[in-house]
């Protein structure tokens, strides 16, 4: 992401004015400025909306990014794919006016994403459209504006085909907003890109490759250099170079430079170089380029599996959708960095962004966390998949999405996709597509009439579907388009039907193969192809299918599905979301994210749950199942299940011992039911006979109290404007109520909004925005935002039973 100068305007004019003339404006290096405030929205269709006459005086106000599907009511009248909330169209427009220095720039417009169908005019003149929801694009506006008068932008974004998805995605500019202030020669756009073809622990080699765009009328003789620094503000390389730029023309030239003694980047130590790199003619600055990078070296091997800086490493990964529950795909950057610490807590080295480009923002988190990341473009190709509508797998699918735009869209949109993430060090691999090769949906071939066929749609060959054998010709463009852009990065793509895959091309243009739920796959196919990088692109939190990663070298992956719980891909009414995820939609750890931690990470584990002594057994053995209750009715009878990583764990009931038991390769111990008492279920985690961890339930009392916490991360800054607060109601004492399900009252001022309001319930349908929001297990996270970030806010917290709360933000 380019960031240029942040001086503010004030200064630069006092600059100007001690100058004394106005050529001193061309020393000025290029802004980037968010262009998120002042907007207007208008839910629906209008025929001249992007007139600068129209009237828009009654539009509602907002700032962006905007979801509007997430403001509506959740109704079983849409798709179960899509959360059962409304798509629909909608008007975005603002008016601005630029200043002096601006009126002198070329402008351009740049939008993160808008889902989907966005037109943009700027003065009633069309500046083109973008079918993909996902992908960044940008528009010179520079010929259209006035330079004195106000300019009016407006964005129409069509959603009408709501069930277009497997999932979730929203709708509107759910993505920041840039206005970008250039020189006549500046870069291009993503028009600096960073490579380390050589890395060594002694020396790494740095290469900068750059695209310059020349506006003016005459050729321009124009100076690039490049400077990289480290965290102590020490250049460790450099070099500039000269190029030559015919008028109304562009030009590409490229740096190299040593740096010795690399400080690696990896996911215990995400070390990151700024690297900044700048434009000059004629001994003046046209633009610069700023950002963070990283020195990392990745190797993929058939047998012996992934390798980050010579060390081998086993990807602990998991998939992620773009919405956040309450807040849908309108995420601000604090509350994923909460879930992303949660994650990397639990063991998670590895994120697949899944299945769709995510937001600027969420790759430079990755960076500075240290997560090695798979960059997903594609769900669908050239046909349509099942998005279900009266529930998953459920009644007639709907056949609608990105398929009607492939052919003319898709090389480009993987290309931009590339070119936009390309300088994060964390991203490791681009993947092409998900389950392009979904058994019979829509590819098939006579194969499946024989052998063991997951994730199958209908029942063997089907001759009226497609024949595979499609793919391997769409995924040759697919990968030499990313190759295009960047060499230095395997090409990948999660095949569902590698039964039938295997009789195309289609494994054989990829630099890695990913094998979604097909562990029994392995052994077999690693025989079979064994210059085959063969990986687990996503997999069931079964233990099996870790083990099938930790005791085979060449198989170096696991991602998880999922992450965290997301809206849509949901059952049928009232599911509204998607419960797979080791967090829920709240953020809240789940009982398979200890199961995870235990197996994941070296740290002493041990946690407990409780069930009715009747629960069957594949109840109690599903991890996706919590119940941290001790709050029984008398004389019920209570089964247990303890997940840790230690060597024997032993349970005590009110101070007397249950037994003690050896802990086995899965991580997983069962308790035989006993009588429940009220108090305290204690159990203890032992390595080598030294006990080394506890858990405990607790009896709770009546609801008295609510305690809050407010989130704070060192990557959140102090005074920023979104707020998130966790919310428990306890007892007395301080005990967790977990049965608690009332209705929380939140009570803010004018200095603040409620963003959303989640608990994590995939059943849920009331308002996130509402004053009033129901507790789930006894908690619930609230987001806020305050209207400005340096005054002081305090809002009051209600809950039957309860003593009032304010808390000071």
């Amino acid at each position: 992401m380019q960031i240029i100068n942040t001086l503010p305007r004030y200064f630069l004019l006092i600059v100007l004015m001690l100058a004394g003339f106005v050529e001193a404006s061309a020393q000025n290096v290029n802004e980037k400025e968010l262009f998120n405030t002042g907007w207007k929205f208008h839910k629906g269709d209008l025929n001249d909306a992007q007139n600068v006459t129209y009237n828009d005086a009654g539009w509602r106000k907002l700032t962006l990014p905007h979801d509007w599907s997430i403001e509506e009511p959740f109704s079983e009248k849409w798709a179960s794919a899509t959360a059962y909330l409304p798509g629909g169209i909608g008007w975005y427009r603002k008016t601005f006016t630029l200043s002096a220095v601006q009126a002198g720039k070329r402008l351009y417009i740049y939008f993160d994403g808008v889902y989907m169908n966005s037109d943009v005019w700027i003065n009633g003149h069309h500046l083109g459209k973008r079918p993909n929801g996902f992908t960044p694009f940008e528009y010179d506006i520079t010929p259209f504006v006035n330079k004195s008068k106000p300019n009016v932008i407006a964005v129409k974004a069509d959603h009408s085909e709501f069930a277009d998805s497997r999932w979730y995605t929203g709708s509107g500019i759910y993505r920041n907003v840039y206005l970008k202030v250039k020189n006549d020669v500046h870069f291009k756009l993503w028009g600096v890109g960073f490579s380390t073809p050589v890395v060594g622990k002694d020396k790494a080699e740095g290469k900068v490759n750059v695209a310059i765009a020349n506006n003016q009328n005459a050729k321009a003789s124009v100076t690039v250099k490049a400077s990289l620094i480290d965290a102590a503000g020490k250049v460790v390389g450099q070099k500039s170079n000269t190029v030559t730029i015919a008028a109304k023309d562009s030009a590409d030239t490229g740096l190299d430079f040593v740096v010795n003694n690399p400080r690696l980047w990896s996911v215990n130590k995400p070390e990151l170089y700024t690297l900044t790199v700048s434009l000059w003619q004629n001994g003046k600055k046209t633009d610069e380029w700023k950002d963070e990078v990283g020195i990392r070296k990745i190797e993929f091997d058939a047998d012996k599996g992934f390798f980050l800086n010579d060390e081998n490493l086993k990807l602990k990964g998991v998939c992620i959708h773009d919405d956040a529950g309450a807040l849908g795909v309108a995420v601000p950057p604090e509350v994923w960095v909460r879930r992303l610490r949660k994650l990397k807590a639990g063991g998670t080295n590895s994120i697949r962004m899944s299945h769709n480009p995510h937001a600027d923002y969420l790759y430079k988190l990755c960076d500075k966390m240290g997560f090695l990341v798979m960059d997903e473009a594609f769900d669908e190709w050239e046909y349509g998949k099942n998005k279900w509508v009266e529930g998953w797998n459920v009644g007639k699918p709907a056949n609608f999405g990105y398929h009607t735009y492939f052919k003319e869209w898709a090389e480009r949109d993987v290309r931009d996709m590339v070119q936009r993430s390309r300088n994060h060090p964390s991203i490791i691999m681009w993947s092409i597509g998900n389950e392009i090769d979904y058994p019979n949906d829509p590819y098939t071939h006579p194969v499946l009439d024989s052998g063991r066929n997951p994730q199958i749609y209908g029942k063997g060959y089907m001759p009226e579907h497609p024949p595979v054998s499609r793919l391997g010709e769409l995924s040759k463009k697919l990968a030499n388009a990313v190759k295009s852009v960047d060499k230095s990065r395997p090409v990948t793509a999660a095949l569902a039907g590698v039964v039938m895959s295997n009789t195309t091309d289609y494994p054989d243009n990829l630099d890695l193969v990913g094998y979604n739920y097909q562990e029994y796959r392995y052994k077999d196919d690693h025989a079979k192809y064994p210059k085959r990088f063969i990986y687990g692109s996503e997999n069931g939190m079964a233990i099996s299918a870790w083990n099938a990663v930790d005791s085979n070298q060449y198989i170096s992956a696991q991602y998880l599905w999922t992450g965290i719980d997301y809206l849509g891909e949901a059952g049928k009414w009232p599911w509204r979301s998607n419960e797979a995820g080791l967090l829920d939609m709240a953020g809240f750890e789940k009982a398979s994210y200890y199961l995870r931690k235990a197996l994941w990470t070296n740290e002493p584990v041990i946690y407990l749950d409780s069930f009715d002594g009747t629960a069957n057994e594949r109840a109690v053995k599903n991890p996706r199942a919590t119940n941290r209750s001790w709050n029984w009715p008398a004389g019920s009878k209570i089964k247990i299940r303890c997940y840790t990583n230690c060597d024997e764990a032993e349970l005590i009931l009110n101070g007397k011992s249950l037994g003690k038991q050896a802990v086995k390769n899965d991580h997983t111990l069962f308790f035989d039911a006993f009588d429940y008492e009220p108090g305290e279920l204690l159990v203890k985690g032992y390595k080598n006979g030294k006990e080394i961890c506890t858990d405990k339930l607790l009896t709770a009392g009546p609801v008295a109290a609510i305690k809050t916490n407010i989130y704070h991360d060192a990557l959140i800054a102090k005074q920023t404007a979104y707020q998130q607060i966790e919310v428990n109601i306890t007892d007395a004492k301080g005990i967790l109520v977990n049965n608690a399900d009332g209705l929380l009252n939140v009570k803010t001022n004018k200095d603040a909004v409620i963003m959303g309001i989640e608990n994590g319930d995939a059943t849920s349908h009331d308002s996130f925005t509402a004053a009033e929001h129901k507790v789930r297990n006894g908690s619930l996270i609230i987001y806020l935002k305050k209207l400005n970030p340096l005054t002081a806010v305090g809002i009051v917290l209600t809950y039957p039973g309860a003593a009032p709360v304010t808390v000071k933000l």
